[in-house]
């Protein structure tokens, strides 16, 4: 069972490498990109929630 672990570790990190530049800078783009989406949905929806909950006098 470790034996099994230790070979696969090994091997992953034989065929893992390091970013180059531009892959790096996608990757970063794209992170960006999703963690404004999430931000946006959730602003969306409290205020949808505000406007809802302000509609019916509860504040």
């Amino acid at each position: 069972m470790l034996r099994k672990f230790i070979y696969e570790c090994r091997r992953v990190l034989r065929v893992a490498r390091k970013p180059g530049r531009a892959e790096y800078l996608d990757i970063s783009k794209i992170t960006g990109l999703g963690i404004l989406l999430i931000g946006l949905v959730g602003f969306l929806i409290m205020m949808i929630s505000y406007a809802v909950g302000g509609m019916a006098g509860v504040v």
